[in-house]
């Protein structure tokens, strides 16, 4: 078993995650605006139908986090930075020889985002951290996993606005999964075309 590693979090990045969120527009627009549409579009009968999104949740393996505990470090202050919420450490489950991976030892990290956080997340991504991606001709649209859930990478953590170059040691990408109750991917699309997220071209 792997020796247990800690990361010891600055305050200036624990006050953060103890800042308060306001409703972001992002859920405004959903109360006011998608459930109508989605409605109109899907026909429910009941507006407790309408597909919502429940989670965002945020991983980034770290293949050299065993041994760099300080590329663990940054990541940790990474996702607070961009999501205001304190990452959990993921741990391999199991050792792996061949990839010098002990049981327990710390593979990367993740994040679970609900309520404001996760609006305000997905607000920032849309509005911002995606039209910084380099010739970004949308997400793909292939990528929802049959249960109206869709996840994708983002390849580098800079095109977040708070993220400045001088306190970035590597380059390092990460991946989205939002969570929704779409009980079919057509459905979930339509959730996420009508709050703004930009995809590319037909099924």
């Amino acid at each position: 078993m792997a020796k247990k590693t800690t990361i010891k979090i600055d305050n200036k990045y624990e006050e953060m995650t103890k800042e308060k969120v306001p409703v972001p527009s992002l859920k405004v627009k959903y109360d006011q605006e998608v459930k109508k549409r989605m409605v109109e579009r899907f026909g429910y009968k009941n507006i407790m139908e309408v597909p919502k999104v429940t989670s965002v949740a945020i991983n980034r393996g770290i293949g050299e986090a065993s041994e760099n505990p300080q590329a663990l470090e940054k990541s940790v202050q990474e996702f607070i930075i961009i999501t205001r919420q304190k990452p959990v450490i993921t741990r391999a489950k199991k050792s792996v020889a061949s990839f010098r991976v002990r049981q327990g030892a710390p593979i990367g990290c993740r994040v679970t985002l609900r309520g404001k956080k996760m609006y305000a997340f997905l607000e920032k991504l849309i509005s911002e951290a995606l039209p910084r991606i380099r010739d970004f001709k949308g997400l793909s649209p292939d990528s929802f996993d049959g249960r109206g859930n869709y996840t994708f990478g983002i390849k580098e953590q800079l095109i977040f606005p708070e993220i400045e170059y001088d306190m970035v040691d590597k380059v390092r990408g990460f991946n989205v999964t939002i969570l929704t109750t779409a009980k079919t991917d057509e459905e979930a699309k339509a959730l996420l075309e009508l709050m703004g997220f930009p995809f590319r071209g037909g099924r």
